[in-house]
C-alpha cells in the first residue's frame, strides 16, 4: 500500500474499499523479469484492441468455468453453496450489462456502457474428469491471508489451483489488513492465477457485509484478471496516471462510498469522474458499468493472453 493509500484509509471512514492487485503486480515486476516481458506484451495487444487497430472476431458471449477454492479457519468462513451461487449470478449480470442498476449510469454515458459477452458457471468437471460442484473446501490453521499468494498452495495451508488454463481460480479467505481482494494480471505464474476475496465480501447473502454486499469485489477483481486497471490510474491522487482506456474519464483519485453525480476532479467538468465504473473503489451499491475500451481491453485478453481457457470452457 502507498503511504497516500494508507493515509486515506487511516483519516477517511468511508475509504474502506481497497483491492491489493496492483500491490501484486509491482511485486511481480520486480521480481520476475519474465513477468515484466509478458506484461509488455499483453499492453501492446490491448493497446491494439482499445485504439480499434485490432477488434476481436468474437460475436457471441464466452462461458468462463470458474472453481471456487474455499480456506476457511472457522464455520463463519466456510461460506455456503448459496453465497457462491449468488455470486455468479451477480458476475452473469454485470459482465452482460443485464445489471438492473445499469439504468442509474449518468445519460452523458449511458451510450459508452458495454456488454462484455462474458457468463461465467460453477464448473462441472475436475482437471481428472471428474463431476464437480465447482467449489473446493479446504479447512486450514491459518486464520487470515494476505497478497503473498500463500493460501493458493496446500502446503502453506491454501489450496493448489485448477488449471489456469481451463478455470478461472477464485479463492475465498479472510484477508488481513482491510483487504477485500485481489487478482494476478495476465501473464504471471500458472500456479498462482486467479481471484482471491474475503469472505465478507462475496456475493449478496451469508456473510457478505455491507457496504460491500453486492458481489461487485468479484466483479472488479476479474476485472484486473482480465487486464483492467483501476480507472484512476493509480497515480496517488495525481492527475497524470492512467487506465490506458480512452473512454474513461481523467481522474484525480479512487472515489469512496457513494458519491453524487458529477464529482468533478483534475478539470474534467462538467461531467466529473466516472466514479460508477466497475474499477474504481466505490460501494458496491454505486458501481454499475464498464466502458466499451474496457471491453475491448477485456476481449484482447481473451483472445490472446487467456485464449486457452475460452477454447476449454465448452467441456467443462
Amino acid at each position: 500500500m502507498s503511504d497516500a493509500q494508507a493515509f486515506l484509509r487511516a483519516t477517511s471512514p468511508d475509504y474502506s474499499r481497497w483491492c491489493g492487485a496492483m500491490e501484486v503486480h509491482r511485486r511481480l515486476l520486480s521480481l520476475n523479469p519474465e513477468y515484466a516481458e509478458n506484461r509488455a506484451l499483453i499492453e501492446n495487444t490491448a493497446f491494439a484492441y482499445e485504439s480499434m487497430e485490432q477488434v476481436t472476431a468474437r460475436q457471441g458471449p464466452i462461458d468462463i468455468p470458474v472453481v471456487v477454492h474455499v480456506v476457511h479457519s472457522t464455520p463463519e468462513q466456510n461460506v455456503s453453496d448459496a453465497q457462491i451461487h449468488s455470486q455468479i449470478d451477480v458476475l452473469n449480470q454485470d459482465f452482460r450489462a443485464s445489471n438492473p442498476d445499469v439504468s442509474k449510469v449518468p445519460a452523458v454515458w449511458q451510450d459508452l456502457v458495454a456488454d462484455a459477452r462474458l457468463q461465467f458457471h460453477l464448473a462441472r468437471t475436475d482437471p481428472l474428469g471428474r463431476p464437480t460442484d465447482g467449489i473446493t473446501r479446504t479447512e486450514s490453521a491459518v486464520d487470515d491471508w494476505g497478497t503473498d499468494d500463500l493460501v493458493k498452495f496446500s502446503l502453506s495451508g491454501g489450496q493448489d489451483a485448477w488449471p489456469a488454463d481451463i478455470y478461472l481460480n477464485l479463492w475465498v479467505c479472510r484477508l488481513t489488513r482491510g483487504l477485500l481482494g485481489y487478482a494476478q494480471f495476465p501473464g504471471g505464474a500458472a500456479s498462482t492465477d486467479g481471484v482471491v476475496i474475503t469472505h465478507t465480501a462475496l456475493g449478496t447473502t451469508g456473510t457478505a457485509t455491507a457496504p460491500f454486499d453486492g458481489g461487485r469485489t468479484a466483479v472488479h477483481e476479474i476485472g484486473h484478471w482480465l487486464n483492467l486497471r483501476h480507472i484512476w490510474g493509480d497515480d496517488d491522487e495525481g492527475c497524470s496516471g492512467s487506465d490506458f482506456v480512452a473512454d474513461t474519464p481523467n481522474q484525480g483519485g479512487a472515489n469512496a462510498g457513494s458519491p453524487t453525480f458529477p464529482h468533478v476532479t483534475c478539470g474534467n467538468g462538467p461531467d466529473g469522474d466516472m466514479f460508477m465504473n466497475y474499477m474504481d473503489y466505490t460501494d458496491d451499491a454505486a458501481m454499475f458499468m464498464f466502458t466499451k475500451g474496457q471491453s475491448a481491453r477485456m476481449d484482447a485478453t481473451l483472445d490472446n493472453a487467456r485464449l486457452t481457457l475460452t477454447r476449454q470452457a465448452v467441456a467443462v
